[in-house]
């Protein structure tokens, strides 16, 4: 029997092992890009720099001296060969896609125009915190989005597609294969219970759904703002070599949808409209259709990425992918608030997977709460709590007062005679009407934000007609049209209530 001790010399050993191992690993490599830059160039690089990766298993390098190019290693020649072949192609048709300088005589290296470090994933990172985008982070999404249809239509033009891989087409057996990595990868590592076969019998439905859209165009299939490179204010595509013959819907799906992006509805419709434009010039386009198969198209890459998500994230223990996953999930809730009546059994087990604890405890941490509040002014605006430091206070003394009248004073807000009162006068109607345009844009964008909390008080005189009126219109409001939770509170008559969330 062995000490601890022992096993921890053995381990440290191991280790030392594996970060000498990796240093050679990672020598070799240079080496080797050096020969292929100085083949090239005719001079040896000054300077070679690894740069980051993230999901992909190729490694880059960047090569300095009397020009500037990227080098890549990747173990995998089918994929490489793939790669080299559309980069050609695409070159060819005047698509803005790297240029490849030189490959190595086993295509395990190569070197390709340098594109520089902005990735629009990054370009677009303000709006993506704030969910409020800038007009030129808007502006490069719709040069992207525009260029979309050129490389799914024109780049098929000639496109040969058996130089694809892992697969020349979209296919039934390429959708279960995914479906089935979502199951695997993802569904099973949450531990949840479900029926296979029912589970199966739906993903044929999807695949017989998604299959009644097949084109012969270019499917990137990773098309997401980490493969787009901004130079010089214009978009270049970068990492199709996955892609294959395939609908178009699958790109756009993959785009806008993707899970750490987190385009405003509004700004997603905007950017469908302008790629819907651009692909008219291609194809003529039934709007109707295009949108109820795309549904289904973004439901399958949802689960394809929760998939990638957990095969990433909880195998291969990479943060980046973990971290994303909630949004994923997020997207997969709102997806399910529409029926896919087709699925019926999925969607069951979707419903139930989104309600796991795991993912109900993170959406409970985002999950907007409004407090509303019924104050006295004479009595002072309510604290906040949160340390938010409050929000909007709207002041109803300029309403008609009920309060002057005696017959009112022994009533509140809530009592029928003093609701009456107010809404046959009508003013109190009209200023609601302002207060809910204002708060409902508040809590639009605090929900896409991720934001937590929200205060909203109603002040007048002795606070108990006209703001008690107005707090538990504006709760009962907020609370039907979002569902979101709302803590009311009516200071002065000591009442409490509390509008559970619905989402």
């Amino acid at each position: 029997m062995y000490s601890d001790e022992y096993y921890l010399n053995q381990l440290s050993y191991f280790l030392v092992f594996m970060l000498i191992f990796a240093r050679k690993y990672t020598t070799m490599i240079t080496e080797e890009l050096q020969k292929l830059y100085q083949s090239y160039t005719g001079v040896p690089a000054e300077n070679i720099t690894e740069l980051p990766s993230s999901g992909s298993n190729r490694r880059y390098f960047r090569l300095t001296g009397i020009e500037t190019l990227i080098g890549v290693y990747g173990a995998s020649i089918d994929e490489n060969e793939a790669f080299l072949y559309m980069a050609g192609h695409f070159r060819k048709c005047g698509l803005p896609v790297p240029e490849v300088r030189i490959a190595s005589e086993d295509k395990t290296y190569y070197l390709q125009e340098d594109l520089g470090d902005t990735l629009l994933f990054h370009a677009i990172e303000k709006g993506r915190a704030t969910s409020v985008f800038s007009e030129d982070e808007k502006e490069l999404l719709r040069k992207t989005i525009r260029l979309l249809p050129a490389i799914q239509f024109a780049g098929a033009d000639g496109f040969d597609f058996s130089r694809c891989y892992p697969q020349p087409e979209f296919n039934q057996r390429s959708i279960l294969w995914d479906l089935n990595y979502f199951k695997y990868c993802f569904l099973k590592a949450t531990g949840m219970e479900f029926q296979e076969d029912k589970l199966e019998d739906d993903f044929q439905k999807m695949s017989d759904v998604l299959l009644r859209s097949s084109s012969a165009t270019f499917m990137y299939r990773d098309f997401q703002s980490r493969n787009v490179m901004i130079k010089d204010g214009e978009p270049w595509f970068i990492d199709f070599q996955g892609g294959r013959k395939g609908p178009f819907y699958y790109d756009i799906a993959s785009f806008l949808w993707q899970a750490k992006a987190k385009y405003p509805d509004s700004l997603r419709q905007e950017l469908l409209q302008e790629y819907i434009e651009a692909l008219r010039k291609y194809q003529p386009i039934d709007e109707p259709y295009f949108y109820s198969q795309l549904r289904h198209f973004v439901l399958f890459r949802t689960l394809q990425v929760l998939g990638a998500y957990g095969f990433r994230g909880y195998f291969e223990k990479k943060p980046h992918f973990i971290q994303s996953v909630p949004y994923a999930i997020g997207n997969l809730r709102e997806l399910l608030k529409e029926e896919y009546p087709e699925y019926p059994y999925l969607c069951k087990v979707l419903r139930e997977l989104t309600g796991l604890k795991q993912f109900t405890d993170d959406l409970k941490k985002r999950q907007l709460t409004v407090k509303v509040m019924s104050f006295a002014y004479k009595k002072g605006i309510p604290d906040d709590p949160t340390g938010n430091g409050g929000g909007y206070v709207f002041d109803c003394r300029a309403v008609n007062n009920p309060g002057k009248y005696e017959r009112y004073k022994p009533f509140t807000g809530l009592d029928e005679p003093v609701i009456t009162f107010l809404e046959e006068d009508g003013e109190i109607l009209r200023f609601l009407d302002h207060v809910y345009a204002l708060v409902d844009a508040s809590v639009k964008r605090y929900m896409e934000r991720g934001f937590s909390n929200l205060s909203v008080c109603f002040g007048c005189t002795g606070g108990q007609h006209r703001s008690v009126y107005s707090a538990q219109h504006l709760a009962e409001h907020l609370n039907k049209k979002f569902g979101v939770k709302v803590e009311l509170v009516h200071r002065e008559q000591n009442i409490e209530r509390t509008f559970e969330a619905t989402i």
